[in-house]
């Protein structure tokens, strides 16, 4: 059916089609750009050109590559909450709060209404979408994450946080689709965090997506899925993107106790580690989810955002995916 929708929208696709989460490394001169900007060295003018062309870089190495679904590399994001945060009238900053590892990010205090201002990514979208003839995912985070990676000092409890969250998002998502982009990501690896929230969870996300004529993915990483499957196959999207590989496959046990239903973009090369996975090793993992799921339903890309990598490693690890995804249509 997913596959129909996508036809339906005017997106045709092989099988196996290969993506990527979202996020890319950034060039040595961007980081450092960005680094000369809150010295004051840089002008905001100076550094969104720089933005642009590691934008530029990064679209026509995936359509060298073979990458069938492009993202932009989110060269002129920061923390996937935070760059909203930084955008919506209703925030206010707060100190650096630990993400994961060595990773802090600025978590977002919700201070009074949360608001649309206008356009948040479509411009950055646009941009990428005109440097190739291959489809660019819009990127978003997802309702459920924006509230639990916030403070929340406004809103009488959760819901009603997600709730305006997703009341915010569905503007940007109908901003998107009006600008012409058919398949937008909405991530949400905040998922399986609280099992006992995911019917708000549910609730937001189908207010975001329902009767909008668009291919919906949402990114779900390292969670505990298995308290929250099979009833989060009912989030209102069409595919799911899960890190496999980082996880021995073992979410692939719980598919077998009950079908899975979505697409999935299955991760099959895992970006926490600077190795290449052979290619074998690659193809081994394809084969364990075939066992599963239907070939119709499998895109294949890595576990998560590969921003932690360098340049050169996330232009062969997504060389990996399109070496494994042409392997089997072959």
């Amino acid at each position: 059916m997913s596959r129909a929708k996508l036809e339906k929208l005017g997106v045709k696709l092989p099988l196996f089609p290969t993506t990527s989460v979202g996020s890319l490394p950034r060039p040595d001169y961007l980081v450092q750009a960005r680094a000369d900007l809150k010295k004051g060295m840089l002008g905001a003018a100076e550094l969104r050109e720089l933005e642009k062309k590691a934008t530029a870089f990064w679209i026509a190495k995936q359509d060298e590559l073979g990458i069938d679904v492009l993202v932009d590399g989110e060269q002129y994001r920061g923390d996937m909450v935070a760059y909203f945060s930084e955008h919506w009238p209703g925030f206010t900053r707060s100190g650096l709060v630990r993400s994961y590892g060595n990773r802090y990010y600025h978590k977002p205090i919700v201070t009074s209404e949360v608001n649309w201002p206008g356009p948040t990514t479509v411009e950055w979208w646009q941009y990428a979408q005109g440097l190739t003839k291959k489809p660019v995912k819009g990127m978003l985070t997802g309702p459920y994450t924006m509230m639990d990676w916030s403070f929340n000092e406004h809103y009488s409890d959760r819901r009603a946080t997600c709730l305006a969250f997703a009341g915010v998002l569905r503007k940007e998502v109908e901003a998107l689709i009006a600008a012409g982009c058919k398949i937008i990501q909405l991530d949400e690896p905040a998922l399986s965090v609280r099992p006992e929230e995911l019917p708000v969870a549910l609730e937001a996300m189908e207010a975001v997506t329902s009767g909008l004529d668009a291919y919906f993915i949402t990114h779900a990483c390292y969670g505990a899925f298995e308290h929250i499957y099979p009833k989060m196959l009912e989030l209102a999207v069409d595919n799911f993107d899960l890190e496999m590989s980082n996880g021995d496959m073992r979410l692939l046990e719980l598919f077998r106790t009950h079908k899975f239903t979505k697409d999935i973009s299955f991760g099959v090369l895992d970006v926490h580690s600077h190795l290449l996975e052979d290619g074998s090793k690659v193809r081994q993992r394809i084969k364990q989810a075939l066992s599963i799921i239907p070939q119709e339903q499998v895109w294949i890309d890595p576990d998560c955002g590969l921003k932690t990598r360098s340049v050169d490693e996330a232009i062969d690890k997504l060389r990996a995916c399109v070496e494994a995804a042409q392997a089997f249509r072959n």
